[in-house]
This record gives structure tokens, C-alpha cells and sequence, in this order.
């Protein structure tokens, strides 16, 4: 039985890889998997490159031509990552962290290029995909990392190659395929604040030709944050997910992948910090009312919340899909991709994260997807190597809000209610055709020719109602509807040179594309717009190395960046004519510089590090929010870097210890396109480390490890709402954790 997912190695030989031998590659975080020979002709420590499909065929990460990262299972266990987040810090010039009040969203940029806001009439700027389905929205993408086989993190525009065109980068999660051999798993972890983790794997051969797998997991535990008026529990965690897999190999030439997968979250609210003093706006005078002020110094993680016995967030995700494979001959191959994906959630979002009802919203989604794709691959048996493709997508986002705002304006120092309700609904039609060459024209020369063709199309309804007893009833509903229709041509060049088996130069021309939009935050006509698409150009040249025999190998990329048509959400207004316009802000010019390494220093030592380099600034006319003040881009912080080590203890009786630790620095960086000095966060580290013991046979496994050793307190996201109460709420990374975890594999 075939499994298409199989690691392979430099030399074309499978080998065991050690428990180990992975945690090296896990903290190393430069996809180097160290490989204990088992023979008796051999007895050497060997670097071992990890196998990735980043260009649709099987390629080492040596000989991609583009930067990228990639994790196994093996390393996500000992980078301690639990969710899509945990890759912070492990990847240059990614940004990737939980989205604002939210327990399942995720805000990613690369290399300055991203999209922090949820609402659904923006479109990711970085893709999440998982088994090649393309994830259409930022909320429920925060995946829970049970059940993966490799992590790929493709820095740059992506499109010909991928289903969906997407400007900064795609990070794929590659989930375990069953295959011919039994293998079961089981572990559970217990962590400070009453963390309990439960997960299981079972897989293997139902028939000769047909085979499953089952993976399960139960994540609880406590809130970081607490009301200190009632001690109620907040930012906590309570997700139960499973993916049922099967592969089926109807002939020697096809066989047939199903994926099914369902997650559940059910936890109370996700609250921040107010940073700045919130007010409330006096209709009689016409001036504002201080109704709250932050206290002083760094954060107790504790606060109050009005939404206390409203609800917290409800989110189910599911999907199913079906990969065909069917080897035509020995020259051309086909590949089918259909997916459906729903997801449902229903979200309380205190904006304010005060006891006052000045920013306090829910949010119902009920989003579904249906995508196909078609791929021919093929080659000619010798210097080239090709795939097209065809990709069709159709999503559905119909919602429902509401906005509370009872504290928002008082008459003479009289309350005034104030709720507002909102339907509305999109509907967007994508279609592509993409296609690449790579073509080895002379000895050790390779060039890469890509092109695509996007076309959207979308269609957007809303409807807005406003009640308060200034008005003594319900405002009469202000409804738009609106559609439009964008398409673009990106091509991919790529120009690489392999100077020796050691040493590999690379140069990358790419354009990305993401669509326009419409205002989905439009409650009257002056803000009803559309906006247009954003492209990115990036020039990339870099260089792959392995030195001193093997034991040390360094990476290096210099890239630059034209950012256009920049799709951002300003705030607009004072008292009670607030307005939330989207604009094509500005262009931006990205400049930047990445370093891998990871050097065995001895059998026993690994030393690793690495460093990523940001210029951004916005083009000519600059970037002006709504105080009329300047603005540089958010999310994009100068320097980034980690360093660390692991030590192998090897034991009597064939147990070992690993005893790993490493840091993490990210330099100052904004967390609101508009900049305000609250939503602000200073250069910090993290530290963390681990020490597990194996036992020789392999099957059984110990790990104690610590996170934000330091007890760091940081902020990670930002939600900036000046207009209505002077709202500027931050949202902090996690504090110092810990957690004992036992493992047993067959």
C-alpha cells in the first residue's frame, strides 16, 4: 500500500528516526532531522534533510528554490506547540498569533504582509490549507495540532502552484495518511492552570487495499484572566476535535484519499486590557464623560466584562474531502481535490473589556465552502518538470450581529440604550488557472516559469437597524446590496544554480493577488464603498549551504517587496457620528533579510539559530489615519531572532534524556494600522525549555517542559475603535505555563 505523504531521505534510504533525533529538528527549526544509523557498517551521526511537496513533487528543503520552512510531527511535540500559534517565534519574519477576541482566530502576517481583521469582507492575505483545501477565513483557522504529519511555511507570493492566490505566503498542514502498518498512540498532558489533554491515533489496513485511521483529542483548561469582582474565568480552553481518514488503493495506478474532520470549541470569553481611558459622550453638552481609567504599570490579567452571563464563544468547524490520484503512465499524472467545509460560530466579544457596555458585540457566522481542483503533473523523464491546474471555489458567509452600547451616550448624565442589529450575507465565486515549468536548460541550472489566472466574483447584501430610546423606537433599516467582479495575471520566475551538491543560489519573481471588497462595517450611505484589490511584487534571492561535513548547514534569502493598494479599516468621527470606512490605503515598501542555522556541534550538542530582518515603510504620500498623523505598518517588527540548544544524554539500557532550551526576541511593532501609542508593544523575549526521557524501545516517553519561562507579560494584538468611547483594547500572549506529559507509541 502506497501512502503519497512517505518521508523519504537525501540517499533514497528510509531510516527510523530517534525520539532524539527529533527533538534536534523540532528546536532547530532549519527542517534538519538528525539520524542515528541502525547498521553495523555504519556508526555516524548523519544530517538528514526532511522531504516537502512545496512545488507539488517530492524535493528536499535544500533544493526547494524559494524560503521555506517545514516542521514533522516530531518537532511541533518538542517546540511544545499545541495550536497553529505555537509556530511564533520558529519561523523568520512570521507573525503569527491568536486573532483579537477571539479563541479560534488566527492573525498571520510574512514578511509585513497580512490581515488581522476577521470580519468576513476581507480575504486572508496568507493561506491556511490543510491536505491542499484552502481555508477561506481567518476565524476557526487556529488549528489544533494533533494529528499532523509536516508543517510547510512558504514565504512570498504564492498562486501558481496552489488553488488560492495569496499575496504574503501559504502555510500548509499536512494531516498523517493510514497506511499498511499498525500504529496506535495515546497520550495525556497536565499542565498549570488544571490543563488536561487527552489525545489518541489509531491506524492501520482494514483490507489488502484499503486502510484507516482515527485520531482524537480533548483539550481543557482554566482561564488566564479573572474577574476580580466574582472570580469568574476567562481566555480559557475547551475543544474536542477527530479526523477520520482513510486510503484506499483501488488499482496500481489510483488510489483514493477521504478526509473527515470535526472541532468543537465551547469557552468563555477571550477578554483584553483596556489601555486608554474610556468615555462616555453627554448629548446635552456635547461633551465626553471619563467612565474608565486603566491602572497604572504592567497587567494583573485581571478584568471586568458586562458580557459576564451573556455567552462566550461557540465554534464548530468541519469538513470533508476527497484526493484522487491516478498515475496515467509513467510520464503524466493526475490529481482531483474536492472539498466542502462549514463552519459555525457564535462569538461574545467584549471590545471594551471593561464592566461598561460601550463595545460589546455578538457575532453568528454560518460560512460554508465548496472547492475543486485539477491538476496534470508530469515530466519528460529528464530536465523538465510541469503541473496545471484548474481551481474553483464558491463560499457562502451569511451572519448576524448585534452591538450593545447602553454606556456609550447619556443626556444629562441620564443613560441612553443603544443597540444595533445587522444581517447581511456574501457570496464569492473564485476561479483560476495556474500552470509551471521547471526546466533544467544546462548543468546545474534550473528555470522556473509560472503564470495564473484569478477571476472573483462577489456579491454583498446588508441590512443595519439601530434602536434606542432616544429615538423611542427602532431606527427604519438601512439596507444596501452591491457586486463586483476583479481578475489579475501573476507570474512566478525562478532561476536557480546549484554551484555544488552543497551549495545552492536561487533567485524568485513573484506576484501575488488578493480581491477587493466591500465595507462590511457600512451603517448608512456615506460609508457604503468598494475596495479594490491588493497586489504584492517580491524579489527574492538566496542561497542553501551545508558545511563541514555535513554537520552544519546555513541559510540565506534577501528579499523586497511592492505592497499595493493596501485594504485597510480607519475610524472616523466623535459623539455619535462614528464611522468605520475601508480604504485603499497606501503601497508599501517591504525590504528584508532572513538566517537559518543549525550546527551539530558535537553528536551530543546541537546549536541553532536564526534571525529575520524588516524594513517597512509606506510608499510615496505615506499613510495618514483618521488623527491625521502618520503611520507605519503594523505587525511588522524590525528584527526577529531565536537561539538555543539540545543535549542528548544517552543512558544504560539504551534510555536517553534530551534536555533542550532556546529564546526568542521580536522587536517593537504596532498592533493597529492606526497607530496609537497604547497599541504599542516594546521588544521582548521569551524563553522556554523542555527534558524528556525515552525509553530504548521507543514506545513509552516522559516530557516535562515550561513556556515563557520569565513570566513575560506582552501584548500580541490590538482592537482600535477611537471613535466610539475611545476604545484601544490589547490582547496578551500567554503567561509563563508549564505541563507533564506521557506518551505511549506502538
Amino acid at each position: 500500500m502506497t501512502n503519497s505523504n512517505t518521508r523519504t531521505t537525501v540517499c533514497g534510504v528510509l531510516r527510523r528516526t530517534t525520539l532524539a533525533t527529533a527533538v534536534l529538528a523540532a528546536l532547530g527549526g532549519s527542517q534538519l532531522a538528525i539520524a542515528q544509523a541502525q547498521d553495523n557498517d555504519v556508526d555516524a551521526t548523519l544530517l538528514e534533510e526532511v522531504v516537502v511537496t512545496a512545488q507539488r513533487r517530492e524535493q528536499t528543503l535544500q533544493e526547494v528554490p524559494m524560503s521555506i520552512s517545514a516542521f514533522t510531527g516530531e518537532d511541533l511535540e518538542y517546540l511544545q506547540a499545541d495550536n497553529l500559534d505555537s509556530l511564533q517565534g520558529a519561523v523568520p519574519n512570521l507573525n503569527l498569533v491568536q486573532g483579537r477576541g477571539s479563541s479560534s482566530s488566527a492573525n498571520v502576517f510574512i514578511r509585513g504582509v497580512g490581515q488581522p481583521d476577521a470580519l468576513q469582507t476581507f480575504d486572508p492575505a496568507v493561506g491556511i490549507y490543510v491536505d491542499d483545501v484552502y481555508m477561506s477565513r481567518i476565524q476557526g483557522a487556529l488549528f489544533k495540532l494533533n494529528d499532523i504529519e509536516r508543517i510547510e511555511v512558504l514565504r512570498g507570493p504564492q498562486g501558481t502552484l496552489y488553488g488560492k492566490n495569496t499575496p504574503g505566503g501559504a502555510i500548509r498542514l499536512i494531516t498523517r495518511t493510514p497506511g499498511d502498518e499498525f500504529e496506535a498512540e495515546a497520550g495525556v498532558v497536565y499542565g498549570d492552570y488544571d490543563r488536561w489533554q487527552f489525545s489518541g491515533y489509531l491506524s492501520g489496513p482494514v483490507s489488502e487495499n484499503f486502510a484507516m485511521s482515527l485520531s482524537v483529542l480533548n483539550d481543557t483548561r482554566d482561564g488566564f484572566v479573572t474577574d476580580p469582582a466574582d472570580g469568574r474565568k476567562y481566555n480559557d480552553e475547551d475543544t474536542q476535535s477527530a479526523r477520520l481518514k482513510a486510503l484506499w488503493d483501488v488499482s496500481d495506478d489510483v488510489d483514493i484519499i477521504f478526509s473527515a474532520d470535526y472541532t468543537h470549541e465551547d469557552t468563555a470569553l477571550t477578554l483584553g486590557r483596556a489601555e486608554a481611558p474610556l468615555i462616555s459622550v453627554d448629548l446635552a453638552t456635547g461633551g465626553s464623560v471619563i467612565r474608565h481609567v486603566p491602572s497604572p504599570g504592567e497587567w494583573n490579567f485581571e478584568t471586568r466584562t458586562s458580557l459576564g452571563d451573556a455567552g462566550g464563544q461557540d465554534v464548530e468547524h468541519w469538513g470533508g474531502s476527497m484526493t484522487v490520484n491516478w498515475d496515467l503512465d509513467d510520464a503524466f499524472s493526475f490529481r482531483s481535490i474536492t472539498a466542502y467545509r462549514d463552519l459555525v460560530a457564535d462569538l461574545y466579544i467584549d471590545i471594551d473589556a471593561t464592566e461598561l457596555e460601550l463595545g460589546d458585540v455578538f457575532v453568528g457566522i454560518d460560512q460554508d465552502q465548496f472547492s475543486q481542483e485539477f491538476q496534470l503533473l508530469g515530466d519528460n523523464g529528464g530536465n523538465v518538470n510541469w503541473v496545471a491546474g484548474l481551481y474553483y471555489l464558491n463560499e457562502s458567509v451569511p451572519s448576524h450581529q448585534e452591538a450593545y452600547a447602553d454606556d456609550f451616550l447619556v443626556f444629562g448624565g441620564l443613560p441612553i440604550s443603544f443597540l444595533r442589529t445587522i444581517d447581511d450575507d456574501l457570496e464569492t465565486t473564485s476561479y483560476a488557472v495556474f500552470g509551471q515549468v521547471d526546466w533544467a536548460f544546462a548543468a546545474n541550472w534550473n528555470l522556473g516559469l509560472g503564470l495564473r489566472y484569478t477571476k472573483e466574483e462577489k456579491d454583498y447584501a446588508r441590512s443595519t437597524s439601530t434602536f434606542s430610546d432616544l429615538l423611542g423606537n427602532a431606527d427604519p433599516a438601512f439596507a444596501f446590496t452591491d457586486g463586483d467582479s476583479w481578475s489579475d495575471w501573476t507570474p512566478t520566475v525562478t532561476l536557480d544554480y546549484m554551484l555544488n551538491e552543497d551549495v545552492h543560489f536561487y533567485g524568485r519573481l513573484a506576484k501575488g493577488f488578493k480581491s477587493g471588497g466591500f465595507n462590511g462595517r457600512a451603517n448608512s450611505a456615506a460609508d457604503v464603498s468598494t475596495f479594490d484589490p491588493e497586489t504584492v511584487w517580491t524579489a527574492e534571492i538566496g542561497a542553501k549551504t551545508t558545511m563541514m561535513d555535513g554537520r552544519l548547514q546555513a541559510n540565506y534569502a534577501l528579499f523586497s517587496s511592492q505592497y499595493d493598494d493596501f485594504q485597510a479599516r480607519v475610524s472616523i468621527g466623535d459623539g455619535v457620528d462614528f464611522r468605520f470606512p475601508v480604504l485603499n490605503a497606501a503601497e508599501l515598501d517591504i525590504k528584508g533579510a532572513e538566517f537559518e542555522l543549525s550546527w551539530l556541534l558535537t553528536d551530543a550538542l546541537q546549536l541553532f539559530g536564526q534571525v529575520g530582518y524588516l524594513d517597512t515603510e509606506y510608499g510615496a504620500g505615506g499613510f495618514t489615519g483618521s488623527d491625521g498623523v502618520a503611520d507605519s505598518p503594523a505587525f511588522a517588527p524590525e528584527w526577529t531572532g531565536r537561539a538555543g540548544a539540545v543535549w542528548t544524554i544517552d543512558l544504560a539500557g539504551g534510555h536517553s534524556f534530551n534536555l533542550g532550551a532556546d529564546a526568542n526576541y521580536r522587536d517593537a511593532m504596532w498592533l493597529s494600522v492606526e497607530n496609537v501609542e497604547p497599541l504599542q508593544e516594546d521588544s521582548y523575549w521569551l524563553t522556554n525549555a523542555f527534558v524528556t526521557w525515552n525509553h530504548a524501545d521507543g514506545h513509552w516517553q516522559v516530557m516535562a517542559g515550561v513556556k515563557n519561562i520569565a513570566d513575560e507579560v506582552y501584548k500580541v494584538e490590538g482592537q482600535e475603535f477611537r471613535s466610539v468611547g475611545n476604545i484601544m483594547t490589547a490582547y496578551y500572549g500567554d503567561p509563563q505555563t508549564w505541563n507533564l506529559s506521557l506518551n505511549y507509541r506502538y
